[in-house]
């Protein structure tokens, strides 16, 4: 079984890597479970082109960087998703929705993303910036992708990893934040299992 987590930062390896890299560290201890992270900076891609051409069959009219990723999205041992994006003006990043809407061949071809678990965080530079907003904006794709949507656990058990960046030592001084991460990864990882043994 595996967890994905999909960075939507335009940056490489900065403060929302970081976050979803301990949600995935968090994930990867629980037994049968790997992991994988994708970053979405520095690849090619845009938003979709709505040409129809997914209608019929799990492909896209448009040959970029994306569409390289539609065969790890699709592969039957995906059992859970974790999309992480830094907040923009109290929203996603581009390329967070653009990763979103370019998923539509997953549900047209057979709702590929079905009855997977997904979790969401996000990361502000100040604590209240916009983290549910994003995550709640992210958690309504997954709804629509028939996905199972989860909190970050107990004991919070609130919307997902909520980080801030803003703090100096930047993200890796946010215990309460990457704590909301770490339990975001365990709950998605602990759910995708019990979900895979009963079939």
């Amino acid at each position: 079984m595996k967890i994905l987590g999909v960075c939507a930062s335009p940056r490489k390896e900065k403060s929302t890597h970081a976050a979803l890299q301990a949600a995935l560290q968090a994930a990867a201890a629980v037994p049968e479970i790997e992991t994988e992270l994708i970053e979405l900076a520095g690849k090619k891609f845009g938003g979709c082109l709505a040409c129809g051409k997914c209608m019929k069959e799990l492909t896209c009219s448009q040959d970029d960087d994306f569409t390289a990723l539609l065969p790890t999205l699709a592969d039957p041992a995906l059992a859970g998703l974790i999309i992480a994006s830094p907040v923009y003006f109290g929203g996603m990043t581009a390329q967070c929705k653009a990763f979103i809407d370019r998923c539509v061949p997953l549900r047209r071809n057979g709702f590929r993303l079905a009855d997977k678990v997904g979790g969401a965080i996000a990361v502000g530079g100040v604590r209240n910036g916009g983290q549910e907003l994003t995550i709640s904006s992210i958690h309504a794709a997954m709804l629509v992708w028939d996905m199972v949507v989860v909190s970050d656990g107990r004991p919070t058990s609130h919307f997902g990893g909520t980080g801030f960046s803003g703090l100096q030592g930047g993200i890796e001084s946010d215990e309460f934040g990457l704590a909301t991460a770490r339990g975001l990864g365990d709950r998605v990882a602990r759910l995708a299992a019990k979900l895979h043994h009963q079939g």
